[in-house]
């Protein structure tokens, strides 16, 4: 049977709970344990795939094609373990799930309340992903903060599932802010004890407090939060800022999380190797080389809009000896006139993926001062489509060149929507998840080193064949298809020494220990870029 852990939130929001949860998780695997991890949201839209960025950052997605939240990216980037539909719930979908289940007759006539069918559902939920995963430990965090009314379903899922499978499998741990004011050089454990007192009042008492805090804690305030908490003292565990994100599981592990998560779950604590970790902590700060990659899209006002491209760069990085700086471009104010004072001094070009005609203009021209330059490029689905807009536009001659999503009554769609989206609605209906595509391009059989990659989706629109020849005889090689050649995959310009675009999304597969191929290339041809440009100076 899996053993169950809870990670809850209070004070205030964006403590790091993700982080926490994502950190226990890898010293768990570091032991030898099996670990599947989990998000419950409480908001009531159904995926955050209609969401704005602005809203809650990327949509993460898994590989069987579930739109989540971007915490999950953190859980498979600390884990390294694909995590499936099962990892991401919100208050949404339980209620969607309840109220077809009672249309369909399956509650036999029963009055539907909160408690029994809306927690049966939560706990339906957290139960799966453990089976589904064959885990040994689950990790499930509770979005939101604890005393938020949209939370309390969850919290009471959680209390349910720790008298269910017994105190012996459930380990509760509550992440907290503790201030510090300076005018009095104080730090204030008022608002820990206030949020675990909320805790406690919904019946759940955590077996480990997790600090928030920017500097060490005086002893005399951890005694002091042990006590009105109700925790060991060895269980209130400072989790401090650190230069970088994967050190976070070192930082916990020296406060002895994992041991005693183990203790708390009667589980053998094992010896923890955490060699591979360290040694990856080693490059990462080892790194002697910098190079600046312009990230051009139009939400880089909220760099969580593009998380995972951000992280998939620093590991590229990670492998290539060099600290990857991000020049954020928004799109909306780039044009053909201020291209170049833009982005002359980068050493590569990145435009991630995206929806709506807003800032296309600009992206087109970053993808055609990075073509004509030939500084080294990455297009991540509509990336690959700008790129292809901007070939036919400028290489081709077709000047009205364009995607229908833009521009529907357009004669020249070199992007089209796919045949199978014709007259669906939105909501999870694109081409989500993992699929298979040849490798066919020289830059791609030089990243990927085999003939077949599985590769994550989230898109309507592709490349139109009808203009394949006409791309081909002039110089964008058609890089990777779908295994029936339907479908355009990737697209190159031999040409140039690193250009590349994919309607696929690479970022959701890399990890820190293992940098996906197609940011290792290209942070490597960036920073063999940024060599020569040296050398000429």
């Amino acid at each position: 049977m899996a053993k169950y852990v809870f990670v809850t939130g209070g004070v205030v929001s964006g403590l790091g709970k993700g982080i926490t949860a994502a950190s226990l998780g890898r010293l768990l695997k570091m032991r030898g344990y099996k670990v599947a991890s989990q998000k419950l949201d409480p908001y009531i839209n159904i995926d955050p795939g209609t969401m704005s960025p602005y809203q809650h950052g990327e949509v993460f997605v898994t590989e069987d094609g579930a739109e989540t939240d971007l915490d999950l990216g953190h859980y498979e980037r600390f884990i390294d373990e694909d995590l499936n539909k099962f990892s991401n719930l919100t208050t949404g979908k339980v209620y969607w799930n309840v109220l077809n289940k009672e249309r369909a007759g399956e509650y036999l006539g029963q009055t539907v309340q909160v408690i029994p069918h809306i927690t049966n559902e939560i706990k339906s939920f957290i139960y799966q992903v453990g089976k589904t995963t064959n885990a040994d430990i689950v990790i499930t965090e509770i979005g939101g903060t604890t005393g938020d009314i949209e939370s309390q379903p969850f919290i009471e899922a959680i209390r349910q599932v720790a008298r269910e499978v017994g105190r012996d499998n459930c380990c509760f741990i509550h992440v907290t802010l503790v201030p510090y004011i300076s005018g009095s050089c104080e730090f204030k454990s008022k608002p820990t004890q206030h949020s675990v007192k909320e805790l406690q009042g919904m019946g759940i008492f955590p077996d480990i407090i997790v600090a928030r805090v920017d500097s060490p804690m005086p002893e005399s305030i951890r005694e002091k939060i042990a006590m009105f908490c109700n925790v060991r003292p060895e269980c209130c565990i400072e989790n401090m800022t650190v230069p970088v994100l994967y050190e976070a599981p070192v930082m916990l592990e020296k406060s002895n999380l994992s041991t005693i998560v183990c203790k708390i779950l009667n589980l053998d604590p094992r010896i923890i190797d955490m060699t591979e970790w360290m040694e990856m902590l080693s490059r990462i700060h080892a790194r002697k080389k910098t190079v600046k990659i312009a990230l051009c899209g139009k939400y880089v006002q909220l760099h969580d809009a593009y998380l995972s491209v951000a992280e998939a760069l620093a590991h590229g990085g990670y492998e290539a000896d060099a600290k990857v700086e991000i020049e954020w471009v928004d799109t909306e104010t780039l044009n053909d006139k201020n291209v170049d004072k833009v982005l002359k001094d980068v050493d590569g070009i990145l435009i991630p993926g995206g929806f709506g005609v807003r800032g296309i203009e600009g992206k087109i021209a970053a993808c055609r001062y990075a073509r004509e330059h030939n500084i080294p490029y990455l297009g991540i689905c509509l990336g690959m489509q700008v790129a292809v807009i901007e070939f036919a536009r400028d290489v081709l001659g077709i000047s009205d060149a364009n995607s229908s999503e833009f521009y529907p009554e357009g004669k020249n769609s070199v992007i089209d929507l796919m045949p199978d989206q014709y007259g669906v609605k939105m909501g999870g209906t694109m081409r989500l998840g993992a699929y298979p595509c040849l490798v066919l391009g020289d830059r791609m059989k030089e990243a990927y080193k085999t003939d077949l990659i599985y590769e994550r989706h989230r898109h309507r629109f592709e490349f139109n064949n009808d203009y394949c020849e006409q791309f081909e005889a002039n110089g964008m090689k058609i890089a990777g298809t779908s295994p029936d050649g339907r479908l355009c995959e990737a697209v190159e310009i031999p040409a140039n020494d690193f250009f590349v675009g994919v309607q696929f999304h690479p970022e959701f597969k890399s990890r820190p220990n293992n940098a996906h191929p197609l940011f290792r290339e290209f942070i490597r041809h960036a920073v063999l870029y940024s060599e020569k440009k040296q050398a000429k100076q």
